[in-house]
């Protein structure tokens, strides 16, 4: 198991900076450590492009190695071929149990695919413009726009958001939401919030409850007028556990 001293999972951070904005680096890996640690930090493009001259000054901020990846041929992009080299490298060798994959870029579906046929947890993140292949080839994938929304919007502003974001729920959200519900339920029709938020995320990769305006499940889970909510202490009363129900 390849665990740091905390028990974190170790993460390889590789990303395609042809495919990214540069703006919320420092959102981005904020995002990142929450999933594990990241042991290697990549970042992969042509640095002599002026095209790519924004990342260069949030680099070292962020401790990413910028790798040199020269284009040699017109239309086509080296950087995705650097990228998946060292992947399988990083992988072969046995220093990490997951890699972040940050591009828009459909290429990397392939690469996706491989890592987790090898056991390896496979975050994706990009743009809302990012191919569905990609996105559905990570176990789980977030979107640049709400890490970008979370830096940006004051407390105040986050609650108004919250209070108007049912309008935003389309009926296939809904859906996907009780069915995996009922999909774990007990006899009595409850299920624990926990597992209802991972099964949710194997059915669609990209489902976050930030993209409606909500922070955690639980409140977009409120927020529904269908679904009931219960809040039960642990036997030690020094934990709490959630479970829903569809009424």
């Amino acid at each position: 198991m390849a665990l740091d001293k905390t028990g974190d999972l170790r993460l390889a951070v590789l990303i395609d900076a042809d495919n990214v904005p540069y703006s919320n680096v420092k959102g981005m890996m904020e995002e990142i450590a929450k999933y594990g640690t990241p042991t290697f930090k990549r970042i992969y493009g042509d640095w002599t492009k002026p095209t790519t001259s924004g990342w260069k000054t949030v680099l070292l901020q962020n401790a990413i190695t910028p790798i040199q990846q020269y284009s040699y041929t017109t239309g086509k992009n080296a950087t995705d071929s650097a990228m998946i080299i060292d992947a399988m490298d990083i992988l072969y060798s046995g220093r990490v149990e997951g890699f972040c994959i940050v591009s828009s870029d459909s290429d990397f579906t392939r690469l996706a695919t491989r890592l987790r046929e090898a056991g390896m947890k496979v975050i994706g993140i990009g743009e809302r413009k990012t191919p569905e292949p990609f996105i559905t080839a990570c176990d789980k994938f977030i979107y640049i726009e709400i890490l970008a929304a979370d830096d940006s919007v004051t407390e105040s502003k986050r609650k108004k958001q919250a209070d108007e974001s049912p309008a935003q729920l389309d009926k296939r959200v809904i859906k996907l939401i009780k069915t995996s519900i009922n999909d774990l339920a007990d006899e009595s029709g409850w299920a624990f919030l926990g597992e209802v938020g991972t099964l949710i995320l194997k059915k669609q990769p990209n489902f976050d409850p930030r993209n409606y305006g909500y922070k955690k499940l639980l409140l977009l889970m409120k927020a529904i007028d269908s679904i009931e909510t219960d809040e039960r202490q642990s036997e030690s009363g020094r934990t709490r556990h959630v479970y829903v129900k569809v009424k």
